[in-house]
């Protein structure tokens, strides 16, 4: 039978990295991507941050306890889509056969690799990671095996901005000591079950009676769990298929106790899960709104129409309507808005009209977006134009960043990936060569 293999390329601390290759500055410093409000949480921690404790999906309060010195940035995704995009690219390059799994890692199973000795899939790996690193400056970390749960595992092996080729012959060398959790599909309670058992790593689950499996786990996780931990992983690498829906979340740093603030809230979230929307050339036929109150109860509505909408004020006042029948007593933490019920090519025809919506009063606090979306120009205002993290650009001394400001001064550190370090200077906050700039521009 001819070997089988499978690539799994992961970028490394993918949004950190980012921020460290065009702000030169922080290269070799700790920094935590995310929101900025008391309730986010980490997108992203650079190795520097992750020493100290911090990691992804932290709140960020206790990132910063771990990391007091870190900088602290906002995500800036269209600069990470852009570099996603190169990296894709180089992927699809390297195989025709790749399954994109999120913004920063893919599967891949190049049919040139067929029957390859490990030492040919080293130099595979080895060029595809020089190539990544070639065209956006970032590191990567590959790992191959015989399947997609080797490959992932390897990659993880592999990290930071490494290369991990498992050979057939080593497989069970490297499965048994490894924690049954690392396995797909072992999330808590199966591990707590396992752990019940006495079973603790995937070299004690695979030595398991099949029949004893199912009892703990049931007929097909427990067969598929235990085919990954003897190595058997026959599942193909193929491309996923268009998403079912686009959404965005935002939660507050003060529950809202306005309707009014609701709503503007509400218009917000349905515009970002527009923007998504409308940039994959689609409309949707459901709008879902889900609110979280103070005390963390749940509750959503739905509405779906028989023909789809990319109207945006069609959008949100029908999601502005679902949102007073979803808002319970007392104050609101979280509010997110869903469009599903995709269809391409958006037709003309849009949801039944629905009556205006009363103007919104500001939120009750600032709103950190959970799409962490760039900050658009109408969103400065008088009382603070500009917080940490802002792209701007000067005519003088060209594309910088933020780095602090307040008492009518903003200090800004003028650099791109290009430039090496810049020089920090102090302006006026409203200095009218001073002006918000695309986060691409720091790719230069």
């Amino acid at each position: 039978m001819t070997a089988r293999w499978v690539l799994h390329l992961d970028m490394d601390a993918f949004f950190a990295a980012a921020e460290q290759l065009t702000r030169p500055t922080l290269r070799e410093r700790p920094v935590l991507v995310g929101g900025l409000g008391p309730r986010a949480v980490v997108a992203g921690a650079s190795y520097q941050a992750r020493a100290f404790g911090a990691r992804s999906a932290m709140p960020m309060g206790q990132a910063r306890r771990l990391c007091p010195h870190a900088v602290v940035l906002p995500a800036r995704f269209t600069l990470y889509k852009e570099l996603s995009s190169r990296v894709m690219a180089i992927l699809a390059d390297a195989s025709p056969v790749l399954e994109p799994v999120s913004i920063d890692e893919a599967f891949l199973e190049p049919p040139a690799l067929a029957g390859a000795s490990p030492q040919e899939v080293e130099r595979f790996g080895t060029r595809l990671r020089a190539d990544v690193r070639a065209a956006t400056g970032l590191p990567a970390s590959v790992g191959a095996g015989s399947g997609k749960q080797l490959a992932k595992i390897a990659s993880e092996l592999a990290k930071p901005d490494g290369l991990r080729v498992i050979a057939p012959e080593e497989e069970r060398a490297v499965l048994d000591p490894l924690p049954v959790r690392s396995l797909w599909g072992v999330g808590p309670v199966a591990e707590a079950g396992l752990r019940k058992l006495g079973v603790h790593t995937i070299g004690q689950l695979a030595a398991m009676d099949l029949r004893e499996v199912h009892g703990l786990l049931g007929t097909a996780i427990g067969t598929e769990l235990h085919r990954l931990a003897r190595g058997i992983d026959e599942r193909p690498v193929a491309p996923r298929g268009a998403a079912k829906q686009v959404s965005a979340e935002t939660t507050f740093d003060t529950d809202l106790t306005a309707m009014t603030a609701v709503h503007d809230a509400v218009a917000r979230m349905t515009e970002a899960a527009h923007r998504r929307l409308v940039a994959a050339g689609r409309a949707a036929r459901t709008v879902t709104v889900k609110v979280r109150s103070a005390d963390f109860t749940t509750s959503s509505r739905s509405e779906t129409s028989t023909v789809a909408s990319a109207d945006l004020a069609t959008l949100t006042a029908v999601a502005q309507r679902l949102a007073r029948a979803a808002v319970p007593e007392g104050g609101v933490r979280l509010i997110g808005v869903s469009l599903a019920g995709l269809t391409d090519d958006p037709p003309p025809a849009l949801f039944e009209p629905a009556a205006a919506e009363p103007a919104a009063e500001p939120a009750a606090g600032p709103v950190e977006p959970a799409e962490q979306s760039t900050p658009r120009a109408d969103d400065r205002s008088a009382e603070r134009p500009w917080r940490p993290g802002d792209d701007v650009t000067h005519p003088e001394y060209g594309h910088g960043w933020v780095q602090g400001a307040g008492h009518g001064r903003v200090t800004v550190r003028f650099e791109t990936r290009s430039t090496g370090p810049g020089k920090a200077r102090t302006l006026r906050a409203d200095d009218p060569d001073l002006s918000r700039a695309d986060p691409l521009g720091s790719l230069a």
